[in-house]
């Protein structure tokens, strides 16, 4: 399949490399673009040179990306990550981390256990709080240091979807709810997981493909989606899932 992944506006990845691995084709809209705050970015790494924090959490790739050179000689907490890709940011700078068993923030509290109580957790993050995970947080035990190190803008720009493209690939709910395109019924509509699949329900439509919130984890599925759905005509696929 070809597929349009929404990623923020100018962020190189390599979704392509990743999609050709399970036999499709890909190529990145983008509904939104971030907007750094320094003030905010410097206070956090501050904090971490003055060693407030027991633990990091990294959240999403961008913020890692952002702030990881920035760590460099610093002596770190325990760092956690996300997910491999946010892991694989983390270490290309040196800095060692850990990373979830699974792609939701949901499962940063049960991870740490008993470790986590009284603890200090630093939080780089988005403008836009998590509130569940903040509650989590705390009733653990632990207190919780956000920083609001970058936001989140809509582009309001119409996405270009491609002739040939069959299926759009939406990463999160944000991405979702600030994304303008024009549907048509032979689009595949995929949720990367479980929580943006909510709010594309909750907006009215229910993905054909819900993903585990990773991209892998995605394909996986889309391939096995295709395997049950063999009548779908798509512009590009491999040999192995040839329909």
């Amino acid at each position: 399949m070809n597929i349009a992944i929404t990623r923020l506006k100018e962020k190189e990845t390599d979704d392509k490399e990743r999609c050709l691995r399970y036999g499709h084709d890909c190529y990145s809209v983008s509904p939104l673009f971030s907007r750094h705050d320094p003030d905010q970015i410097d206070e956090f790494v501050r904090m971490v040179m003055r060693r407030e924090f027991d633990c990091i959490f990294f959240t999403s790739a961008l913020p890692a990306a952002i702030i990881a050179p920035m760590l460099v000689h610093i002596p770190l907490p325990r760092v956690i990550a996300i997910g491999p890709q946010t892991a694989k940011i983390l270490r290309s700078h040196g800095v060692l981390c850990e990373v979830l068993p699974t792609f939701y923030s949901k499962a940063f509290v049960p991870y740490l256990g008993s470790w986590i109580a009284g603890k200090r957790i630093g939080l780089p993050r988005a403008n836009v709080a998590n509130e569940s995970l903040k509650c989590a947080i705390q009733e653990a035990q632990a207190e919780i240091y956000e920083y609001g190190c970058y936001s989140l803008c809509p582009t309001h720009e119409l996405i270009d979807l491609d002739i040939g493209t069959d299926a759009i690939l939406f990463t999160s709910s944000l991405s979702f709810q600030a994304c303008i395109w024009k549907r048509h019924p032979d689009l595949i509509t995929i949720a990367i997981g479980e929580i943006t699949a909510e709010t594309m329900i909750h907006a009215g439509l229910k993905p054909d493909i819900v993903g585990d919130g990773s991209l892998e984890g995605t394909l996986d599925e889309i391939n096995m989606y295709l395997l049950l759905h063999p009548c779908i005509s798509t512009s590009h696929h491999s040999e192995k899932f040839s329909i």
